[in-house]
Parts: C-alpha cells; structure tokens; sequence
C-alpha cells in the first residue's frame, strides 16, 4: 500500500537513499551488483559475460546521470545521517530522457536487490519511494517499469504496488536457449494521486 513520507524526503520506512560516490567501496559494491548473473540475466537485454571493474565504473557514472539514480541503503545507527553510517543493498534510478523529450515528463525505473536481501520487501519499498519521487517531486506524469516473461515475482509484485500491464515486446529476449517476452508495466500520475488518498496521504 502507498505510504505517507517521512521529514527526509530520502528515507522510506526502512531504507536510506544517498548518492553514490566515487569512493571505493560504492564501486566495490555496484561490481557486486552487476556481477551477480541472476539478478542481470533478469534484467538487461545485453548479452552476460563476466563484469569487469572498469564495467561496473561506467555504469555507476550512468547512474549518476539518471533522473534519480541512488543507493538503496539500510540504516546502521542512529539516523544514518553519514554515508558511513549507511550498509548498501541496492540501487534504484529513474532514467533520464533527452532534453527533447523532457516535455513528456515520463521515466522508466530499474532497480538491482542485492542477492542476500532479496524477498524481504525491500524492492517493493523502494519503488513505492521512486514512484512518490517521481511524481511528487519530479513533476512526472507517467512511470513505466520492465520485466522479462520468466520473471513472475517481479510481474506479481509490479501489480501489487499498482502499475498496469501495458503489453509486451513478444520475444524480444534470448537467453538460455529460449525467447522470451519484454512485459511493459506503467503508472499515471492521476492513478498514483488517487491511490494515495485512498491510504490518506497528503499529495
């Protein structure tokens, strides 16, 4: 269900949101991520192979020019109010458009759950987060989210958070000696406004 937000417009109920930095435990951390076959196999049409270092450096400069690109964070003490006090798990972004098409205000969401702290809930409270930035504080008017056919968790929990099948790109994917569908998910800004009078969120 939507949810109210907190004073810190990067905190969620469980989850701190920050920057990454050009430090070396975010790169250590985003090689992680982006070596973990699983979790891109599920999420990026780019043909899997090994991640190198320097791989996983562009892409944390990619992340840095998305719309919102963030770490997923879990606080460690107190209010987790240094980036030292904060233990990362993921990383969400909303994807920039070109400026010639600013005028659509639309943007995608990807997100990347560390292995470990998968199905905890922590993906779903994230994108409630990027959802609520999004429209609240980004001005967006629509925000769709992807996934492949084989990814029933992540088609079931896109429904439950709210968004709309849209379609899909059929067989769009190979990989593992099978095609596979591209299933399109979005959500209006009128239809996130109205769920969250419905929870008796202020927006």
């Amino acid at each position: 269900m939507p949810e109210a937000r907190p004073l810190d417009p990067f905190r969620s109920e469980r989850l701190v949101y920050r920057a990454v930095n050009d430090q070396p435990q975010d790169i250590a951390f985003i090689h992680s991520i982006q070596r973990d076959a699983e979790a891109q196999s599920g999420s990026s049409y780019a043909l899997l192979r090994p991640e190198s270092i320097k791989a996983s450096t562009e892409f944390k400069d990619r992340i840095e020019k998305c719309l919102l690109g963030a770490l997923i964070c879990l606080p460690v003490t107190g209010l987790a109010e240094k980036d030292s006090e904060t233990l990362p798990i993921g990383i969400i972004c909303l994807k920039a458009t070109p400026l010639s098409h600013a005028h659509h205000r639309n943007s995608d969401i990807s997100i990347d759950i560390a292995k470990e702290y998968r199905g905890q809930g922590y993906g779903g409270e994230a994108i409630r987060w990027a959802l609520w930035y999004g429209f609240q504080m980004a001005g967006l008017h629509r925000i769709s989210i992807e996934t492949f056919s084989f990814n029933e968790g992540a088609m079931k929990l896109y429904e439950r958070l709210g968004f709309t099948c849209e379609g899909k790109h059929r067989e769009a994917m190979w990989f593992n000696g099978r095609w596979h569908d591209d299933v399109v998910y979005g959500m209006l800004e009128d239809e996130w406004r109205e769920e969250q009078r419905k929870a008796g969120n202020d927006v």
